[in-house]
């Protein structure tokens, strides 16, 4: 079954901010201002979140993949934006509606696989790093530029200094230069490259394989994944063992290990 909405529509002519498809346990978020090359304005981050608030509670939903529409995926922040309201007030919103925005993805109880067709700057970048997943076509390119406009990256840099090596990140936070897609599957920043023929194929087969698992265990799975990575060794497999322990008592984690030992398929039901 396949449901198309939008999300983020207002009373005027404009298009909605972002668009939404569901098919097949798989939710499609596509980042709708292809004239601004994706550029995260406020409304678009608000439309963005009402979308993963809504994902989250959604029981048919198993796996998010996140895209952009035109030729970019996505160019950061908004520049006109914040320079159209200058102010403390205003720049300190901006960007603790967007922290707010990186923290819902990583919290999000389900994979979230980004969609990179082509550039992926500032936010932009910092959205492909918060995924926990990343397909990207060979015309794919990441930065963090910001240093070319006196603006560091500074947010952008939490996510992507958890996702490559840190002389990597701060390669691109200090330089600014554009990272082509293998490079950025080198670095850790994306898992798979493909031609831009394949990528639809290819991000379809990688939610596809992961939808077919159990949503209570990859709820599990990706919350105790990223707590554990901010913990000492020791408290990560204290932690570590109390979620396994919690997992095993789960009926899936049965229904699954018997389905192993029977050599049959496994019913899942997410409890």
């Amino acid at each position: 079954m396949k449901t198309d909405a939008a999300v983020g529509t207002g009373p005027g002519p404009e298009p909605p901010l972002l668009l939404r498809r569901d098919a097949d346990g798989v939710a499609t978020l596509t980042l709708n201002r292809p004239q601004a090359r994706n550029a995260l304005s406020r409304a678009l981050m608000a439309a963005l979140q009402e979308a993963l608030d809504e994902v989250a509670e959604d029981a048919a939903i198993r796996v998010v993949v996140l895209a952009g529409a035109g030729p970019a995926f996505c160019a950061g922040h908004d520049l006109r934006e914040l320079r159209a309201a200058p102010g403390r007030a205003q720049y300190e919103a901006v960007f603790a509606q967007c922290s707010r925005l990186m923290l819902s993805l990583t919290r999000l109880p389900k994979p979230v696989i980004a969609r990179i067709h082509g550039v992926a700057t500032a936010a932009g970048c910092q959205l492909v790093a918060t995924c926990d997943l990343a397909v990207a076509s060979t015309e794919a390119r990441f930065a963090t530029p910001g240093v070319n406009i006196g603006l560091f990256c500074s947010t952008p840099m939490v996510a992507l200094s958890r996702a490559v090596g840190r002389k990597a990140a701060m390669e691109m936070l200090l330089t600014g230069e554009l990272v082509d897609a293998e490079r950025a599957q080198a670095l850790g920043l994306v898992n798979r490259v493909v031609p831009a023929s394949e990528l639809d194929a290819e991000v379809a087969r990688f939610a596809a394989q992961i939808a077919g698992k159990s949503a209570l265990t990859l709820k599990i799975g990706k919350e105790a994944f990223y707590r554990q990575a901010e913990l000492p060794l020791a408290e990560a497999y204290d932690y570590a063992s109390r979620v396994m322990t919690q997992n095993m008592l789960a009926r899936d984690a049965e229904e699954g290990i018997d389905a192993f030992l029977e050599k049959r398929p496994a019913v899942w039901e997410n409890r």
